[in-house]
């Protein structure tokens, strides 16, 4: 391992890798489904699922006791409401009630409307939207976000520059609007980076790897960037040299919140106190607050540290002693958490980080009291009685659904006081349980005869009003090893539940469950009711309904909206009653959001071997005649992932993050151009790269951009 670089470890060519090494540092490489990348694998989640399950609880599985209705439901009403994303730049947000609609005649169309798109081949380069529409890049991997930001140079980049650019591998989004509609806020996560395609060979020295490394660390964190456009519903372009754009990268102080902030499991020796940590890892997807602020996830945190990896805790947290891909503690000693002084590095990372995007002087927060394991991300509404609750899933195979209820209430246009409704509150995790016979499952996903996988659940405390609620662990020590907690209290574990969004319109909760290829497979967690398919590959969502419509109840009823996959390939699917050969083939559901009618909208990530198309944005009918309804809006280039929709169908605008597009390429042999697509042996224009650019793209109606230079590439 001696001398070898990043590029050698990742590159399938390298002479100095050599097979043993791809072996281990690729472990994914020929088993990933469908077009998810072992490059992927090995840089955004340390080939997680290569290893052996963190979770060796004996806690019942998803899977094995939670069901679902496949009969016909119009539960959902047609109050229509904002998205919580759409807070407002400049003003506290509005304090939305939970609280669901009777039954009705189903949601309103909403302004939005469109044809949808047809699926699009994986091995297709280009960014798809429906007729009537058009796409272009609002902002790109090396933008310059400030006056004294260097223009992009894809051959000569350096560190100095990637910490005034924006960042690399965009994941949450939102687009913060004034009330005249013509500024506002983009705020982003950058979750990991790909050398390979980055740049070309091996570094020619030391120096040279030291520096790459240092671009690393400033091509992730967050962006902040101001946005400017003519009017409601035109395309926006970003402010260069703007008062409120900011880059939050691993130099970035963060003040740590809640009972945990200050306790030993937090100290290091260089912070004594256990209060403030520099940077952000992993930051996945994310959520508004009604307050106006963002919240961001930190998910795989544990890929950047090197640990001892024997203890408990470290296994549970996917901890382990090899050196990292990143290799950053080579030059900062808090990334090689193997000695006394920096042992607690890890215990520091996995929270869910706070940020005013209206103050580039505010220090973010990190806040202990919502628990710390792999964040998704985090999404709060007001429940009735003024309390903030906010829902968050781990992201891990196997492991839990959690809830925060917030211990002080939301006070209209107090944005100070609202920023400490998270440090302070109760803590739970969700147990399911399904009604449904067992022995009716047979692992294809078919309907049991009693017509029905629903049930009800519960939400078991792990700190309440301030005190530990499970035996023989402090405060303390369960906000910071959250996972060991949950497994003592007998939370029930999920198949990666990602984006979970409660949704502004009726409270209903709506969570993703990406997927599990691991089901049934060489002695794991057999087929249940709730997961009916023997590798379950395509995902499902799963729809939650608070008791008495109370987002601070500790019970609830839930069933799955839909089993993901394409009927057309003869898929066994379910979405909710809807005709199966209606729907737009759909796979591995990701991130959520929701326009002004209360319509679902899900983003995917990794379409499988099944399914065989690029990644996509999908908006689905909650209730009436379109619950259940599929259709596709827009298809992400070659290798791609769609994260962060932001949907605004007031204005027929629609925003997503394309993160990692053309991943399975390398310097020189890439598989995608996105998003400038400078033709071979073309002329590139000022500031744009014939390479892969992780890029945020807005999404409009031709009629409202005339004379605009439009995109480049197919649509």
């Amino acid at each position: 391992m001696k001398g070898l670089t990043l590029t050698d470890l990742l590159n399938p060519d390298s002479a100095a890798a050599g097979p043993a090494v791809k072996k281990r540092l690729l472990p994914m490489l020929g088993h990933t489904r469908g077009k998810r990348s072992a490059v992927t694998c090995a840089l955004k989640c340390d080939n997680a699922c290569s290893k052996a399950v963190c979770n060796t609880s004996a806690n019942s599985y998803f899977r094995d006791i939670v069901s679902a209705e496949f009969s016909r439901r119009t539960a959902l009403g047609a109050g229509a409401a904002g998205v919580l994303g759409a807070a407002v730049l400049a003003l506290s947000g509005p304090a939305p009630t939970a609280a669901a609609a009777p039954p009705g005649r189903g949601p309103k169309a909403g302004r939005l409307a469109f044809t949808p798109i047809a699926p699009v081949d994986a091995a297709v380069d280009s960014f798809d939207v429906p007729a009537g529409y058009d796409w272009e890049p609002l902002l790109r991997w090396g933008d310059p976000l400030f006056a004294d930001s260097p223009e992009f140079n894809f051959a000569a980049q350096n560190a100095a520059a990637q910490a005034r650019q924006f960042g690399y591998n965009n994941d949450y989004l939102e687009i913060l609007r004034q009330p005249n509609g013509k500024k506002g806020l983009l705020v982003c996560n950058h979750e990991y980076v790909n050398p390979e395609i980055m740049f070309p060979a091996a570094p020619a020295s030391a120096a040279e790897e030291q520096e790459r490394r240092n671009i690393f660390r400033n091509a992730v964190g967050m962006s902040v960037v101001e946005l400017e456009r003519s009017n409601r519903g035109k395309p926006w372009s970003y402010i260069r040299g703007a008062r409120l754009n900011r880059r939050i990268t691993l130099d970035t102080v963060f003040e740590l919140t809640g009972p945990a902030a200050g306790s030993d499991l937090l100290k290091t020796a260089a912070d004594p106190q256990g209060r403030y940590v520099s940077g952000t890892l992993g930051n996945c997807a994310g959520g508004s607050t009604p307050w106006g602020t963002v919240l961001s996830g930190e998910e795989n945190f544990n890929g950047f540290f090197r640990t001892d990896g024997t203890s408990a805790e470290d296994k549970r947290y996917g901890l382990g002693s090899d050196a990292t891909a990143m290799g950053w503690e080579q030059e900062d000693p808090r990334f090689d958490a193997r000695t006394p002084e920096t042992r607690n590095e890890p215990n520091r990372f996995g929270y869910i980080v706070e940020l005013d995007p209206e103050d580039p002087e505010s220090m973010p927060r990190k806040h202990t009291s919502l628990g710390r394991f792999k964040h998704e991300g985090a999404n709060v509404i007001i429940a009735r009685n003024g309390k903030a609750v906010a829902y968050s899933g781990d992201d891990e195979r196997f492991d839990y659904l959690y809830k925060f209820v917030s211990k002080n209430k939301y006070r209209k246009n107090d944005k100070r006081h609202n920023m400490t409704l998270l440090s302070e509150g109760d803590l739970y995790v969700a147990r399911f349980a399904g009604n449904s016979p067992v022995a009716e499952i047979d692992g294809t996903g078919a309907v049991p005869s009693d017509g029905g996988f629903d049930g009800r659940g519960t939400w078991l405390p792990l700190v309440v009003r301030g005190k530990s609620a499970v035996a023989g662990m402090s405060v303390e020590e369960v906000l910071v090893y959250t996972r060991l907690a949950a497994d003592k209290a007998g939370a029930t574990k999920m198949d990666r539940c990602e984006d979970v969004e409660p949704n502004p319109a009726t409270g209903r909760v709506y969570v993703a469950c990406t997927n599990n290829s691991n089901r049934g497979v060489d002695g794991k967690a057999p087929v249940d009711e709730a997961n009916p398919r023997r590798e379950n590959r395509d995902g499902h969502i799963v729809e939650i309904i608070e008791a008495r419509d109370d987002a601070t109840a500790t019970d609830f009823r839930w069933n799955l909206l839909m089993l993901c996959g394409d009927p057309a390939q003869g898929d066994v699917t379910y979405f909710s009653g809807y005709p199966r050969d209606q729907v737009s083939p759909i796979s591995c559901p990701d991130n959520l959001a929701f326009d002004s009618a209360g319509n679902l909208w899900i983003s995917t990530d990794g379409a499988p071997s099944g399914i065989g198309y690029n990644d996509g944005l999908f908006k689905v009918g909650l209730s009436g005649r379109e619950r259940g309804k599929v259709e596709q809006f827009l298809s992400v280039p070659r290798d791609g992932e769609t994260c962060g929709p932001v949907i605004h169908d007031e204005e027929s605008m629609v925003f997503v993050a394309v993160q990692h597009p053309g991943e399975d390429g390398s310097y020189g042999a890439h598989t995608s151009y996105f998003p400038d697509y400078v033709p071979d042996g073309g002329t590139a224009g000022r500031g744009e790269v014939r390479a892969p650019r992780p890029s945020v793209v807005q999404v409009f109606k031709q009629d409202t951009n005339p004379g605009r230079p439009g995109h480049k590439g197919r649509h």
